[in-house]
């Protein structure tokens, strides 16, 4: 497949360099020019091109950066991209870096809010794994270690899609409904981070009830604070165990 990635941060370079390894073709693009991603296109094996040509060039669109980044996407970002282009959203939400959203702090739902926010449909994925996880977690498919990734949309296609694509890659891909359910992955929810199998996703993800939607936004300024006052840094199984916690999961 064709895949383009803008974002080119820790999650976005390490997934471009894990769809080249599955053996796609790779674009790589941001906000500042195709310059600026010489050497990551080079160690990748990816083309770095600009950002208003990359979704016309795409099988699947990854954008892979802040919130506050989407609002300024260019208005002729899909100027003639396939009708049938395939966006997934990898991004959450987090005030002291992407300012105060009041949409997203008033309860909306952040996939519907890029979809908003881009005038496309698009697929919740990648948002619920750290990059340590990312780097280092992908297993062979059967493999007891190996961890599960919820991936939502609305678009049936879509979502198998990039099932099949976090299947490739070392991970199972778990259909998670409709964008309506994404707030399970996102900061804050059940499934972000705390890397559970197959298996016991699904029986988390069938055990959340309204109560822990309510609770999303006071859960998700709770695991920023965690996160950010860690003083030595948090690695990958801390950070595990610490939204695990938080979703009152146990260990």
């Amino acid at each position: 497949m064709q895949i383009g990635l803008i974002g080119a941060g820790k999650i976005g370079a390490c997934l471009a360099r894990k769809f080249k390894d599955a053996g796609h073709t790779v674009r790589i693009a941001n906000s500042r020019g195709p310059e600026t991603l010489a050497d990551l296109a080079k160690e990748v094996g990816a083309t770095a091109v600009p950002v208003v040509d990359i979704a016309r060039q795409s099988d699947i669109l990854v954008i892979s950066v802040p919130m506050k980044a989407i609002q300024q996407s260019p208005a002729n970002l899909f100027d003639g991209a396939r009708n049938d282009l395939i966006v997934v959203d990898t991004g959450n939400y987090a005030s002291f870096r992407d300012g105060r959203i009041e949409a997203l702090e008033n309860g909306m739902l952040e996939t519907k809010w890029v979809a908003e926010q881009l005038g496309r449909p698009v697929v919740k994925a990648f948002n619920s794994i750290s990059i340590g996880s990312l780097r280092k977690q992908g297993h062979p498919k059967g493999s007891p270690e190996r961890i599960a990734l919820p991936v939502a949309a609305d678009d049936q296609r879509a979502k198998d899609v990039v099932i099949g694509l976090i299947e490739e890659i070392g991970f199972d891909g778990i259909d998670a409904g409709g964008l309506d359910t994404s707030w399970r992955q996102q900061l804050g929810g059940a499934l972000y981070c705390t890397d559970l199998g197959a298996s016991r996703l699904k029986e988390v993800m069938q055990g959340l009830t309204e109560d822990d939607y309510a609770k999303l936004g006071e859960r998700r300024d709770i695991a920023l604070k965690a996160v950010m006052d860690w003083s030595n840094g948090l690695i990958t199984g801390d950070l595990a165990r610490l939204m695990r916690s938080l979703a009152g999961l146990p260990d």
